[in-house]
């Protein structure tokens, strides 16, 4: 896809990072900036690629996966608007140990990362932004390492909140998760099988916990949800 011009019109609200940059910081940017879009299912990095530009979502979502030992696509993460994809891969300067795949119509702000880091020498809110963004996605990664101990129910209960803190928009006391998700992928998001993501699934929805919607699904009874104990 071609890039789309940058100029005045690069979306620096968009990304928290870049909020603390000065005026003239954004000017010496901006010629660095590129904004993508890229197409339902197209890919934006693959895994083993060197990941030398950080990556940013300004606008839809984007999946990061892996490939399984029987040739699937395992969904990893699930990215948004603000978001940084490849991010600790791109501080650290090693390939990407994943591949990122639009999972709509979406586009990214890309920044060479030599050209950031040089930013960085001079800018310490910057640096402290970014500092702060790795923390959080590490502290994300280990508490769900933490969870894979915990009851299959009890983590299908923690991806639904958190796509619902993430996505969720409210309608009235429910919350609609506008994220189009297959059983299999829920499965491969929480560690279980396609089986018990369905008859999770299934039941919630003949107790009016999580409805299944057209695009995408319902919290209707959040406090249900969020009671759902790790361990029986």
């Amino acid at each position: 896809m071609p890039d789309l011009p940058t100029g005045p019109l690069v979306p620096w609200a968009a990304i928290p990072l870049f909020q603390a940059l000065r005026p003239a910081e954004r000017e010496a940017l901006r010629p660095l900036v590129r904004l993508h879009d890229y197409d339902e299912g197209e890919r934006i990095f693959q895994e083993g690629d060197p990941a030398t530009q950080f990556h940013f979502v300004l606008g839809g979502r984007v999946k990061v996966v892996k490939a399984a030992a029987d040739g699937r696509e395992v969904i990893l993460e699930i990215f948004g608007t603000g978001d940084p994809v490849g991010a600790i891969a791109a501080y650290e300067e090693r390939d990407f140990p994943a591949t990122a795949i639009a999972l709509e119509a979406a586009t990214l702000l890309t920044v060479p990362r030599h050209d950031l880091f040089r930013l960085l020498e001079h800018n310490p809110l910057l640096a402290r932004g970014l500092l702060l963004g790795l923390t959080r996605r590490m502290v994300e990664l280990t508490r769900k390492l933490a969870e894979r101990s915990s009851r299959v129910e009890y983590r299908t209960a923690r991806l639904f909140l958190t796509l619902a803190g993430r996505f969720g928009r409210a309608e009235g006391s429910a919350t609609r998760i506008p994220v189009l998700l297959s059983r299999q992928e829920i499965a491969d998001l929480v560690g279980t099988t396609q089986e018990t993501a369905i008859r999770i699934l299934s039941r919630w929805g003949k107790e009016g916990i999580v409805l299944t919607a057209k695009d995408g699904f319902v919290i209707a009874d959040r406090n249900r949800l969020e009671a759902i104990p790790p361990i029986d």
